[in-house]
């Protein structure tokens, strides 16, 4: 079998993109790192493309994936669009990869598309942080709201948006909230679960901390039970889809969103707006992610040698017609030893 350019390249000790412009764009590489790509591709008796002598790049140099848990979610729609965009203007082919929440899928894409294209963009990875740049080898890998030394990370910071919520809903008269958790493995849901506890802690309210949900309406509906036996006078999910999905369920339970039961989402996706009742919900600049994201994978493809850096998104609470003050009643007067064992 013929030897690839991504042989040349991890033999090299180079980015796929560098060994691309040793054939391409010589004139763009130190002398020091031309010679050992060319020393190499010959060892290796690498043929470069016609094209790609020809000053063309290669297809291969100027492709990039990007992997997200759930392109069916609103929120990696507009990552995903984002980044399309984004990988349009730098003259990139973007390959989205939908790992449908699953680790072991995210792996085997990962370990596949190593060899396949100059660099990985990976969304809301259910790896671990160590586990994506493991399988990613030397190939440059920038991380969507994961945090890892060593890679480029882009994190959508809940911090601001959640303290606007907590002092939100406090300021409305709750005083006992539930929260209703994402999957498992996600590492947002980790983060807001975190800030949260901190946060309804410092405002002097009672936090019931729910179960693991599917991060989908249906895990929503199925959450809803368990919110109105909490006591809870006011509800933050995980995402927007599961706050809608706890409306529905309350509803159909015989409660009235917001008069007797106040629901605040996260991500702000379109349906939040048209919603009935129009749904409260912390935006979060996944648009902007994907953008940065591509613009981050593109210095570390063209061989920028800068230390890998951390980039926090800001996070916006937007009031709609989900929540309002908090009714007296029975939920408001329950004790609130009532939920210890929940946050256990």
């Amino acid at each position: 079998m013929a030897p690839t350019l991504t042989e040349v390249a991890r033999q090299a000790g180079v980015s796929l993109s560098t060994a691309s412009r040793a054939f391409s764009d010589p004139g763009r590489l130190g002398p020091e790192t031309l010679r050992k790509v060319l020393a190499v591709a010959e060892d290796l008796g690498y043929q470069a493309p016609v094209g790609a002598r020809s000053g063309e790049a290669s297809v291969e140099a100027s492709t990039v994936a990007v992997v997200v848990p759930d392109v069916a979610n609103p929120v990696f729609g507009a990552f995903v669009k984002a980044a399309q965009a984004e990988g349009w203007y730098r003259r990139q082919t973007v390959v989205l990869v939908d790992t449908d929440l699953n680790p072991d899928r995210e792996r085997e894409a990962i370990n596949h598309l190593r060899d396949q294209v100059s660099g990985i963009v990976v969304c809301s990875p259910r790896l671990t942080a160590e586990d994506v740049l493991a399988c990613a080898g030397q190939t440059p890998v920038v991380l969507v709201n994961r945090e890892a030394v060593g890679a480029d990370c882009v994190i959508a910071d809940a911090a601001d948006g959640l303290r606007q919520t907590v002092e939100h809903l406090a300021a409305l008269g709750h005083r006992r909230v539930a929260y209703v958790q994402g999957a498992q493995r996600s590492w947002s849901n980790s983060h807001r679960v975190d800030l949260v506890r901190g946060l309804a802690e410092q405002a002097g309210l009672d936090l019931c901390l729910l179960g693991w949900q599917a991060e989908t309406a249906a895990g929503g509906t199925a959450a809803a039970a368990s919110v109105m036996a909490s006591g809870a006078s006011a509800v933050i999910t995980h995402n927007d889809l599961v706050a809608l999905g706890v409306i529905a369920g309350v509803r159909a339970l015989g409660v009235s969103v917001p008069d007797q039961l106040s629901v605040v989402g996260i991500d702000d996706i379109p349906f939040a707006a048209v919603a009935h009742p129009a749904l409260t919900s912390v935006a979060v600049p996944m648009a902007r992610a994907g953008a940065l994201s591509l613009e981050l994978l593109g210095r570390a493809v063209a061989g920028d040698r800068q230390a890998p850096r951390t980039v926090r998104l800001p996070t916006q609470l937007v009031v709609r017609a989900s929540t309002a003050p908090a009714a007296a009643g029975p939920a408001a007067a329950r004790p609130a030893a009532a939920c210890a064992t929940e946050l256990a």
